[in-house]
């Protein structure tokens, strides 16, 4: 029975990846015969998951979107991943109706009827246990976030008012690429048809976003990836700094946390930074935290004369406070001068 149950789990865990496997694909992966897996497939049909299966050459079997919602197959660690995944998207947003923060949030009190028995007790453990400060962010619906799924995996034109930074507001016909999450904001990468170039939107200033039947073929992306195409534009402004610092990666990145950079281990207490900054201020207060030796490897002209200028107006600083401190300490107090005049 314990080897029929762990095949069960293995083949619902590869259906559940939601795309198409062939009769000879599942019995490789499983080790198993083709009239057993058609037998544990019959017992899933048993169990209420939607199995779809099709005969003969091209044949395959296909986990479908059911009416009703069994047990979802979660290991101990994936239920409490998923319980704190959720906690922690729910945590950051503006808590609007309708909100992906407010939909995690719900999702994260219900979660556990959908679980078998045997981790419901660990689901609630957990979620009686984890608490998350909440982080102020635009917040986005839940909604947009599916409509603008689907229309990228249909490759659907669509439609939209945006609002920019500065409050102007334009009609955008795009072809969607790719959703990217960045530093607590959603953001929507597109071709943009009247502009004839990519974009980028922020996806809390889309509103009344419309789907069209006009499909599209995928432009190639400039870029490695949707998010290195977003965090170039984002740089665009910025300049980049690279440091050497004299402590663990793990403590850099605790010191820079709320900073777009590149942290790379060189040694187990020695690590490379680069960071893309607004003005040099930015870099002072991480490592002041962090109390190590470090060296500027690389930076605009005009940060580095900065830092040079404000290491000297410090070192003044310290220096006339050392200076007014020890003359200050040398003198004999008014109480002393009188008990040295006393004994005299």
């Amino acid at each position: 029975m314990a080897d029929v149950t762990a095949r069960m789990l293995a083949l619902l865990s590869t259906l559940q990846t939601g795309r198409s496997f062939s009769g000879d694909e599942l019995v490789q992966r499983l080790g198993t015969s083709a009239r057993t897996l058609r037998r544990d497939v019959d017992r899933l049909r048993g169990y209420g998951y939607p199995v779809e299966t099709q005969p003969g050459p091209g044949g395959y079997y296909r986990l479908t979107a059911g009416r009703t919602m069994p047990p979802l197959v979660l290991d101990d660690d994936e239920a409490v991943a998923t319980l704190l995944a959720l906690a922690s998207l729910g945590s950051v947003g503006s808590s609007a109706e309708g909100g992906i923060d407010d939909a995690a949030t719900r999702a994260y009190g219900k979660v556990d009827q959908f679980l078998p028995a045997r981790l419901r007790s660990r689901a609630v453990a957990v979620r009686e246990s984890v608490e998350t400060s909440h982080q102020e962010a635009p917040s986005v619906p839940a909604e947009q976030l599916g409509e603008l799924a689907e229309a990228i995996g249909h490759q659907e034109q669509i439609s939209f008012a945006y609002r920019s930074a500065r409050g102007s507001e334009t009609v955008r016909r795009v072809e969607p690429y790719r959703q990217i999450h960045h530093l607590l904001r959603w953001y929507l990468l597109a071709w943009d048809l009247d502009r004839d170039d990519w974009r980028v939107f922020r996806v809390d200033r889309i509103n009344d976003l419309r789907r069209s039947t006009t499909r599209y073929t995928l432009r190639p992306l400039p870029a490695d990836s949707a998010t290195a195409y977003l965090r170039e534009g984002l740089h665009k402004a910025k300049h980049p700094v690279r440091l050497v610092i004299d402590a663990p990666a793990a403590a850099v990145i605790d010191a820079f946390k709320y900073q777009d950079a590149e942290i790379q281990a060189v040694g187990p207490a020695t690590t490379e930074l680069t960071v893309a900054l607004d003005t040099w201020h930015w870099l002072l207060m991480p490592l002041a935290f962090l109390d190590v030796s470090y060296r500027i490897v690389d930076a605009p002209p005009a940060f580095a004369a900065a830092y040079q200028s404000f290491a000297e107006r410090l070192l003044e600083a310290s220096t006339s406070f050392a200076s007014a401190a020890g003359a200050k300490s040398s003198q004999p107090s008014s109480s002393a001068s009188r008990r040295t005049g006393s004994e005299t």
